[in-house]
């Protein structure tokens, strides 16, 4: 029963009080009976929701009491076990309170209760799904291993392969965690996808597989001798090159020449196939990489993984193609590289070229260091000028003019004509050529510094001959005639040196450099009554119309000497021409040209039409040298000029040229313009043409002019 304490009595061994009961009302009302009803109901609840809080012969007293003093007390015991709220409950005299404090206990805990069921619901359920997938995952390990070769365990066979591989430790660790991850995601995921990319492409490079080198310089001269007619100093360079890396890698811990060749040259000249020739020659691997219009960095480092769609720069992808750690890389068309607000590859290049950075070159994909020090790079361009400066600087550039008439016969004959007989499913015995119908090829129907055009009007021969053995017209051997000639390509495209006939009064024939090699720019100069008006014609850059210019002041300077009116400017104006005015033009080696042909123009006094000339002018005549002399000299051979007036300090150029051009040619080496009247211009009493425009060979339409920046001594 519940007691209030009235008063103690001491002096007893023990406390002593004196008490007044308190009795507890019965309550018998209908919200009473319907709050009873209520607990029980919660009582069940919770003791369904919370196993062993209420025990079976606990819920039988619940279910029995009627009284809600009572109903309270008893479920008070249970639940409460906090001594404020006991303490609570015990003070608290109406049942009815009681009993609405327990119920909004029992409420509380349920609800508790409830939310921990649920979590444990969902935790439980998780468990079982990983379990699931885990046995479910066990159970096709096991299958396939059943099965042995024709599946296997691909996440182990994974491992095995990343060990097997004999990397080095950081490399090997790094991939086995990738191994991993891959393992721990689904599959049907797009990032396992990524991931097994990935190690695709990781496990797929030429880590330590090496091809064997065979550096026997007698084979590799075979070999360059077999697939290359003449280029005589280009193979003795690169036979140097064979002989170097011999020597280095034979020595004990010696290191592989890191030298790195830039074959420079004209379109057809056999840039790509020397490459092709100097692999064969080693034994090794040959892959081409074309660098014509890349401009994104990521074409040479890769893209990052981040991205979607992301691969591994051209570099890595060559590697794969060759499948060994030593192949030769070609980088061709790299003057052609361009750079935009995605980078500059230019840049990128120079890691993977530079032996003191490649033998841990990191993709941006693959992001591992990859060694490249092995590999032999070699790199082609037309020009050397808009190559970077310090790209150019780690390479060795190895310059190749175009070919003469002769050697272009001997590769048409060698090579040319047999390659297209086979192509276009013909034999030697059906279809002859002459040389000397070559020499018409080569002379009316090209104007290149290669072979490449020459090829292809062969190509346009063997069709037609072709075409006509299908249809009957033709049976047994035929030998190309003339007349055949002209009715398969058509007339004459280009004229040569019959055409350069007579002297006339202001015109001379200049040399030009282009990026298909050298050119013939004939200068032409009119005089009219005028007021010293000076007007230049023909798409001349900047630093010709400056050449025009110093020349006419060298002339007006030298006017007295030269037996020129000393006021000449006054009554006359000039018109300089140069044909071919669709085509620009552009350099400093044309102002001897310019100078002579306005000299004879003022004086009336021709110009040699056997001759052709190249040179920089200063204003007190002197010449200066100027580069692209061996394209240029070819060019007049070409043309069938046989004299050429070339600056004095280019004479140590001479040897560097095809010694039947040294033979052939005659070379007038001055050092200034005093020189080349005495020996261009022709004597006052010899017979003089009128001043008409000199038909000339008609320059490549399809070539660019001299390049503006050909500077002194370049």
């Amino acid at each position: 029963a519940r007691v209030r304490l009235n008063s103690f009595e001491l002096g007893r061994p023990f406390f002593g009080v004196q008490i007044a009961e308190l009795p507890d009302p019965h309550v018998a009302t209908p919200e009473a009976q319907a709050l009873v009803a209520h607990v029980r109901t919660l009582a069940e609840q919770h003791a369904e929701l919370q196993q062993g809080k209420l025990t079976p012969e606990v819920l039988e007293l619940v279910r029995a009491a009627e009284d809600p003093g009572q109903l309270a007390d008893l479920l008070a015991t249970q639940l409460v076990t906090e001594m404020p709220d006991r303490q609570h409950l015990l003070e608290e005299l109406e049942p009815i309170k009681r009993l609405e404090s327990v119920a909004i206990r029992l409420l509380g805990e349920i609800d508790m209760l409830t939310l921990e069921q649920k979590i444990k619901d969902r935790v439980r359920e998780q468990i079982d799904k990983n379990q699931r997938e885990y046995y479910l995952r066990e159970r096709l390990k096991a299958i396939h291993d059943e099965l042995g070769g024709e599946g296997g365990n691909e996440i182990e066979q994974l491992r095995e392969k990343v060990r097997a591989k004999g990397l080095g430790p950081d490399i090997e660790e790094r991939l086995l965690k990738e191994v991993t991850r891959l393992e721990r995601m689904p599959t049907i995921s797009a990032e396992a996808t990524v991931v097994r990319n990935y190690l695709d492409w990781a496990l797929g490079l030429p880590w330590h597989v090496r091809s064997e080198d065979s550096l026997d310089l007698d084979v590799a001269e075979e070999v360059l001798n077999e697939d290359h007619y003449g280029l005589d100093q280009v193979k003795d360079r690169i036979i140097e090159f064979l002989a170097v890396r011999k020597l280095t890698s034979e020595r004990e811990g010696g290191r592989p020449n890191a030298t790195i060749l830039c074959l420079a040259g004209p379109p057809g000249v056999g840039k790509t196939s020397l490459g092709r020739s100097v692999a064969e020659s080693m034994g090794r691997k040959f892959v081409r990489i074309s660098l014509g219009g890349v401009r994104d960095e990521a074409e040479i480092r890769g893209h990052r993984r981040t991205y979607i769609g992301a691969f591994p720069g051209r570099i890595l992808q060559a590697m794969k193609t060759a499948g060994t750690q030593n192949p030769v890389l070609l980088l061709d068309e790299i003057d052609k590289l361009s750079s935009d607000q995605r980078g500059d590859p230019s840049s990128a290049l120079l890691e993977v070229l530079d032996p003191e950075q490649n033998h841990a070159f990191v993709d941006h994909y693959l992001d591992l260091p990859y060694d490249l020090s092995d590999v032999l790079f070699i790199c082609t361009a037309n020009q050397i000028a808009p190559i970077p400066r310090p790209l150019r600087d780690r390479m060795e550039i190895v310059e190749i003019g175009g070919y003469t008439e002769d050697e272009k016969v001997e590769i048409a004959r060698r090579y040319l004509l047999p390659k297209q007989l086979e192509a276009h499913g013909l034999t030697a015995e059906q279809l002859e050529i002459p040389d000397k119908l070559l020499i018409e090829i080569i002379r009316g129907y090209t104007r290149e510094a290669g072979v490449r055009n020459l090829e292809r009007q062969i190509a346009a021969v063997c069709r037609k001959v072709a075409r006509e053995y299908v249809k009957g017209k033709r049976a047994g051997k035929q030998r190309l005639t003339a007349a055949r000639l002209e009715e398969y390509l058509g007339p004459r495209r280009f004229g040569y040196d019959e055409q350069i006939s007579g002297q006339h009064v202001g015109v001379a024939i200049g040399l030009g450099w282009t990026e298909v090699g050298g050119e013939l720019i004939p200068v032409e100069v009119a005089t009219m009554p005028g007021h010293g008006q000076l007007t230049i014609t023909g798409q001349a850059g900047d630093v010709m119309q400056e050449s025009a210019r110093a020349a006419l002041s060298y002339a007006r300077s030298r006017a007295e000497a030269l037996d020129i009116a000393p006021n000449f400017q006054e009554k006359i104006d000039l018109h300089i021409h140069l044909p071919e005015g669709a085509t620009p033009k552009d350099g400093p080696s044309a102002g001897i040209t310019m100078a002579t042909a306005l000299i004879s123009a003022l004086t009336k006094r021709p110009v040699r039409h056997d001759v052709a000339m190249t040179g920089e002018i200063t204003l007190r005549g002197r010449v200066l040298p100027i580069g692209g002399l061996k394209e240029k000299t070819l060019a007049a051979h070409r043309a069938g000029i046989r004299r050429l007036v070339a600056p004095a300090e280019n004479r140590r150029d001479l040897p560097t040229f095809p010694k039947n051009i040294q033979k052939e040619m005659e070379f007038i080496w001055v050092s200034s313009m005093d020189e080349v009247i005495a020996q261009v211009l022709v004597q006052s009493e010899d017979k003089v043409l009128p001043p008409l425009p000199m038909a000339v060979p008609a320059p490549n339409p399809l070539a660019l002019p001299e390049v503006a920046g050909e500077a002194h001594g370049s």
